[in-house]
């Protein structure tokens, strides 16, 4: 009996698995082009009435009483009013993007904030993002959490490949956001607990940390000089060129922590770094922190060593607002304040 070669079947099955996708994607494409010529000849039969808004609402209702009993729930009054506000934001054809399906744009379309919902759609499109992984990102304030250290125009030309990050604070996010760990805030752990919950949602955690980022290594054993110390959790970036190690604190970080996480980036730099390769960023990950013990504790030109706050849950947009005045106060304070003319 003639054994047909391995390497054979998985080139087939790679050529279907790969058809597969581009007729998927394909399908995908057209759909969202369909609803975009029904929202547009909804829109601008919609402008011809003389009281838009009411006879708008009559003109989706009267459409879904006709063609949902043929076409199905995808022509249902809040389907249609949904195609016609996908037009409104989308009017240029040729500007919606063929890597973005349907479900992902039903989640664009929901952004009012122009800014947001263009961050949105360059990193959906840059690291290829599930429908899932955006509605992820945006219900976790992404765009938010990096405008705490960074100037709007700034966060979009990272996302848009404009420029390329030169600073950790640029990709790095405080506070971070550990909700798919499914972790109860409530409940006490231990450093190693959270350590092999981040190993064993590895993928949702690269996530989380950015773009370009890689694994390196858990434990990472340092012997210097007869002692032994291990490092949570090594990490490369290929944008920023260097390692990312992450200590990893179950409660409120103290200025010791910073010191240790201090030791271990000096020690990176000095045996581990290519000569070629940027300094080693080094970020606590803690329960909670003082600001203030954090800026006393590093030295004054520091922009290796960052304090991140991790939480186990889904912040709200009112708690991300909070944080961006508090950001903008403490800008404010250390302004010069405007000379007045009494």
């Amino acid at each position: 009996m003639m054994i047909l070669k391995k390497e054979l079947i998985q080139q087939i099955q790679s050529i279907v698995a790969t058809a597969t996708d581009k007729a998927i994607r394909s399908v995908d494409a057209e759909r969202v082009l369909m609803y975009w010529q029904i929202g547009k000849v909804i829109f601008e039969e919609e402008q011809q009435g003389e009281d838009r808004a009411a006879y708008g609402s009559f003109l989706i209702k009267g459409l879904a009483e006709e063609l949902q009993p043929q076409f199905g729930s995808g022509f249902s009054v809040r389907q249609l009013e949904r195609y016609r506000q996908f037009y409104r934001i989308f009017p240029i054809a040729s500007a919606l993007r063929t890597q973005l399906n349907w479900t992902q744009y039903k989640v664009l379309i929901s952004i009012e904030n122009e800014d947001k919902r263009a961050f949105y759609i360059a990193e959906s499109v840059k690291n290829n993002w599930s429908a899932r992984q955006l509605e992820r990102q945006v219900n976790s304030q992404l765009f938010e959490r990096l405008l705490l250290s960074n100037d709007v125009e700034s966060v979009l030309q990272v996302a848009r490949a404009e420029k390329m990050p030169t600073e950790p604070l640029e990709i790095i996010k405080d506070p971070m956001v550990l909700e798919f760990l499914g972790l109860k805030r409530e409940a006490a752990y231990y450093e190693k607990d959270l350590e092999q919950a981040l190993i064993t949602h590895l993928y949702d955690f690269i996530l989380e940390l950015g773009n370009g980022f890689s694994f390196v290594a858990r434990q990472k054993r340092l012997h210097i000089d007869g002692d032994d110390f291990f490092v949570d959790l090594v990490f490369y970036n290929r944008l920023l060129q260097c390692f990312v190690i992450i200590e990893i604190k179950a409660d409120k970080l103290s200025h010791q922590d910073l010191g240790q996480l201090q030791m271990y980036v000096n020690y990176f730099d000095r045996f581990e770094k290519q000569e070629f390769e940027n300094a080693t960023i080094g970020i606590l990950l803690c329960a909670d922190k003082n600001d203030a013990v954090v800026k006393i504790t590093l030295p004054q030109e520091n922009k290796t060593i960052i304090a991140s706050k991790y939480q186990l849950y889904l912040p709200t947009e009112k708690q991300l607002i909070e944080e961006v005045k508090k950001e903008i106060e403490k800008m404010d304070s250390k302004s010069p304040k405007p000379y007045r003319d009494k």
